[in-house]
């Protein structure tokens, strides 16, 4: 991948019920684009576009619902039940949606913006050509009592969650600027405000 942008690229991620979408919402308010990989991983399975042609090629017509559309809760079901499914959809839809958030940062002609990878961590390999990483940080304990509150799940579900992703020691080791989210969602504004200013006086210097 050509690394030559004119925008600076920060990699938002942290582990799951840490508060990533809330400092989005705040760097977004102060005019910073955010690129979502979540929001990229419906784009990639739209109708129309390869990544669906390529799932129903894979998986055959009953990946679909009655629209023509991906039928969700149908491929949930499948790829729980079988590892090799999931691994073959991931396939399909990962390098998609990699391209995708690399094809607009490319494009983006803001100071810097924001790419949100919720699993950053476990494919960093590939996002080396990402010019930071931005970590949002709780302790394990406090996701769990975040999930439980959330998603109205059990206990021993929310530490499955947990246990799945990267951990808090490997997040750590690969972030350049850590907020921790472990209080009032307010506190979140001033953190943001102050990193704002850092991003765009590093983005001057890298057009300098």
């Amino acid at each position: 991948m050509n690394p030559m942008r004119v925008s600076q690229v920060i990699g938002l991620t942290g582990g799951i019920a840490a508060g990533k979408n809330a400092v989005s919402r705040r760097f977004e308010a102060l005019g910073v684009p955010v690129y979502d990989a979540d929001v990229a991983a419906r784009i990639v399975v739209e109708p129309g576009a390869s990544g669906l042609a390529a799932i129903v090629q894979t998986f055959g017509p009953e990946a679909l619902d009655a629209t023509g559309r991906l039928d969700r809760p149908a491929m949930r079901r499948r790829v729980f039940a079988d590892p090799t499914a999931r691994q073959r959809l991931e396939a399909i839809i990962h390098p998609r949606v990699r391209q995708w958030l690399y094809d607009h940062a490319q494009a983006e002609t803001a100071p810097y913006c924001l790419l949100a990878i919720p699993l950053l961590v476990e494919n960093i390999a590939h996002y080396r050509w990402l010019d930071r990483v931005l970590l949002v940080d709780v302790p394990a304990s406090l996701q769990i009592e975040r999930l439980l509150a959330r998603d109205g799940i059990d206990e021993a579900l929310a530490k499955r969650m947990v246990a799945q992703q990267a951990t808090r020691s490997e997040r750590l080791a690969l972030a350049d600027d850590v907020i921790v989210n472990d209080g009032d969602e307010a506190a979140l504004d001033n953190v943001v405000a102050a990193l704002h200013r850092r991003y765009l006086a590093l983005a001057a210097d890298k057009r300098a």
